[in-house]
């Protein structure tokens, strides 16, 4: 007994001399765990722009509009972070605005018509020129149609296109090159249309034989009941988000929308690739998206830069060789293109109507488009 009661004491001193020492061991792993912790979290920091010093410019486009690898090499060379937001439709950028949702924006990318909408609502800053040398190399031909604001006071001319029209040639090998495509009811359910009010009843009045800005009620009524009557019940839907991943995966067949969106879903996809025509309906009313400044922007001078950025040739041509388009609004640009795009700026010239500001008769239209077609969409 006294044997082990000696044996005991004996390991509680061997215990008493090293438990300090595992101590020391556990306080040096902690103090090399706090180390490489905050190492890494420099490191983050660093390379995700947390430092406060880093300045950020924030823009909201449209989506599969402005490409990751332009935006990086944008950040790049200034040096700085692009906080990047997107919407489907002219009118959801603008609801966003009017309801504050979009406060903090600097540069936005409206349709000329919504341009002169926010000039008249004083929504927009006045651009300073002599920041963006490169304004040279914009086509004076699109600034000659640029009639909501042709001296560039508020807005510069991101890309002059128009909507078109996407059809699978594996699943439907005869069609119309037209609009009237979607009045076949034996393509039901396997087509969509762009959920944008002007281009759906611009497109429906230039079917008529109307103007894609009439401001005549009874126009836009005979619009609305075309669409309803021989476009609509063909339709899976409405839609300017999915209907790029919807014509890829099989799932639509012909489908009304931007080259570049379906470009950019079945660009992995070669059979589809050839299988895929895209073509701009006689008389489609074509657009201008422009970049603008938000008059409470404040990163006015990093803005400028961006815009100046956009327009230098050897990006402007990355632009479009991203999405294939074709380098409607910037002239050097069109010699630094490699890629062949899905239609030709002599095309562009052939559509019909830019896309104005309508005025008060705005209303005729919101009223047949959310309380007539898209009910139950």
């Amino acid at each position: 007994m006294q044997q082990n009661e000696n044996i005991n004491e004996n390991v509680k001193e061997n215990l008493m001399v090293f438990y300090p020492i595992c101590r020391r061991k556990e306080m040096k792993r902690f103090i090399n765990f706090l180390a490489v912790t905050a190492a890494l979290l420099m490191l983050v920091c660093l390379f995700s722009g947390c430092r406060q010093n880093v300045q950020r410019l924030h823009i909201f486009n449209w989506s599969y509009y402005t490409p990751q690898e332009v935006i990086e090499q944008f950040e790049r060379e200034y040096g700085v972070r692009v906080v990047y937001d997107e919407f489907a439709s002219n009118e959801e950028m603008f609801a966003r605005l009017m309801a504050g949702g979009g406060r903090g924006f600097d540069i936005v990318f409206p349709s000329g018509d919504y341009v002169a909408i926010m000039i008249r609502q004083g929504m927009l800053a006045r651009l300073d020129h002599s920041l963006m040398p490169n304004l040279t190399n914009i086509d004076p031909a699109v600034l000659q149609r640029a009639l909501y604001d042709p001296n560039m006071e508020y807005s510069v001319p991101y890309f002059f296109g128009a909507s078109g029209i996407a059809v699978n040639t594996a699943m439907v090998p005869d069609f119309p090159r037209d609009i009237s495509i979607f009045s076949r009811a034996d393509l039901r359910g396997r087509m969509t249309m762009l959920d944008d009010l002007r281009q759906v009843i611009g497109d429906a009045l230039n079917y008529l034989g109307f103007s894609v800005n009439s401001r005549n009620p009874q126009e836009i009524a005979a619009a609305r009941d075309h669409i309803n009557t021989h476009w609509r019940p063909n339709l899976v839907k409405f839609d300017s988000d999915v209907m790029g991943t919807g014509f890829a995966n099989g799932e639509f067949w012909v489908v009304q929308t931007w080259a570049e969106v379906v470009f950019e879903e079945i660009a992995d996809n070669p059979q589809l690739m050839r299988d895929t025509v895209f073509f701009i309906p006689p008389g489609a009313s074509a657009y201008i998206d422009n970049m603008v400044i938000l008059s409470d922007s404040q990163n006015i001078d990093l803005a400028h830069k961006f815009i100046n950025f956009i327009h230098r040739p050897d990006i402007y041509a990355m632009f479009a060789d991203e999405f294939g388009l074709p380098a409607t609004v910037n002239i050097p640009a069109r010699q630094h293109t490699q890629v062949t795009p899905w239609y030709s700026i002599e095309e562009m010239y052939l559509t019909g109507e830019l896309q104005d500001d309508v005025g008060p008769a705005m209303q005729y239209y919101t009223d047949a488009w959310f309380n007539s077609i898209r009910i139950g969409n």
